[in-house]
């Protein structure tokens, strides 16, 4: 069972870069082939924010953080990293690790299409 666990969650003054991590126990090259970060505001439904695919080149970004947000991964220590630059009060929330086979890394993002999930790790932007 693949296990993802999130880091780097924190309080941030608005502007000020933030970065999260996401760490697997164990890697499946299918089942895993795409990773990337969601999102939860309060009282809001789970938005897809950025993807990446280890076997292809994908990568996908939502309108609401594209030049913003980075994702980034580390085949070796089987990690995915989300940097957070210029960070706003709307990009508050629990921010989750997830992965999934190849398609779900493919627009439109599905909550659906992902296998595995961490617990999450809250993001707050203080003004």
């Amino acid at each position: 069972q693949v296990q993802l666990v999130e880091s780097g969650g924190g309080s941030v003054l608005a502007g000020n870069p933030l970065n999260l991590s996401c760490a697997a126990s164990q890697f499946d090259s299918y089942s895993e082939d795409c990773m990337g970060w969601f999102r939860q505001a309060p009282g809001k439904e789970r938005e897809g924010v950025a993807f990446s695919s280890w076997g292809g080149n994908i990568h996908y970004y939502a309108d609401s953080v594209k030049g913003r947000f980075t994702i980034s991964k580390n085949a070796v220590k089987r990690a995915v990293y989300l940097e957070i630059n210029g960070p706003k009060p709307e990009d508050i929330g629990m921010y989750y690790c997830t992965a999934g086979p190849p398609k779900a890394c493919y627009a439109p993002i599905r909550t659906s299409d992902f296998e595995y999930w961490g617990k999450g790790t809250l993001v707050t932007v203080a003004t």
